[in-house]
């Protein structure tokens, strides 16, 4: 019986590897050829993303973009998931319902919001109403983190603290930041890994005046496929791959999803 669950849960891996599995085999083709298995091997087409010029500004806009992003969305959270934290009533859930409400959303249906909103303020096509549209369409990543760890902080060593004479400030500065610390840090690493990847939402704020590494492979689409696109896919399975690869290495992820909570 183990050894058949074993082998269902090897095919389930497989299928869905699958897909990355031919994307980095094309990525890796010598000449520039959709085929798989490649014929040839070359790492010339990832050099391409730092090299080229329009890749290299697609990449650095992208990484921008998710830093800055993710960021905002962690200051939008913080203080919203403290006050969820110190103000325990039924009415305080109203705001934790507008934090989620833009993930929750449709991402088609929230991306024409943001169109509609910032081409009516004149803005359409800035840089920084992409960063601040990403940040409010995954603020309920760091919200969710955040208010987990604020649940596991056991508010006796508050009482404890307040009662020394430590103010609020203090308490937030000496006992709960520190506590929160991971729980902040996976909130922005997943925001960041979103944000990076996001077509959308930047597509829909942006347009093509600035463009993002999933921007830009839509627009080289419609000049032909190159290599390039598929190093690109890989490059951000890559990203995704190392950032929760820290984390995993740092921090006990089942905790940012409940898990140790559940236990219990």
């Amino acid at each position: 019986m183990n050894a058949l669950r074993r082998l269902y849960f090897v095919a389930v891996a497989l299928f869905l590897a699958a897909p990355l599995i031919v994307v980095a085999g094309v990525s890796v083709n010598e000449k520039k050829d959709l085929t798989f298995p490649p014929l040839g091997f070359s790492l010339d087409w990832y050099a391409q993303i730092f090299i080229d010029s329009e890749w290299r500004a697609a990449l650095f806009h992208s990484l921008t973009l998710a830093a800055c992003s993710a960021a905002l969305a962690v200051l939008i959270a913080l203080p919203l998931a403290w006050f969820l934290w110190r103000r325990i009533a039924p009415w305080a859930n109203i705001f934790q319902l507008l934090g989620v409400a833009p993930f929750i959303l449709p991402p088609v249906i929230t991306a024409l919001g943001f169109l509609t909103f910032w081409a009516t303020l004149g803005l359409f096509g800035q840089f920084f109403t992409a960063i601040v549209s990403h940040a409010v369409f995954f603020v309920t990543l760091p919200l969710v983190t955040l208010s987990l760890g604020f649940a596991s902080i056991d508010r006796s060593l508050v009482e404890a603290a307040a009662t020394m004479g430590a103010d609020d400030r203090t308490v937030a500065r000496t006992v709960v930041l520190p506590l929160i610390l991971p729980y902040l840090i996976s909130g922005y690493a997943f925001a960041f890994v979103l944000s990076l990847n996001e077509y959308i939402v930047a597509y829909m704020t942006i347009g093509f005046t600035t463009e993002t590494l999933p921007i830009k492979i839509f627009n080289a689409l419609r000049y032909g496929y190159t290599p390039t696109m598929a190093a690109v896919s890989v490059f951000f399975v890559a990203v995704a791959a190392v950032v929760f690869g820290i984390l995993a290495s740092f921090f006990d992820l089942r905790r940012f999803f409940g898990g140790a909570a559940a236990e219990e």
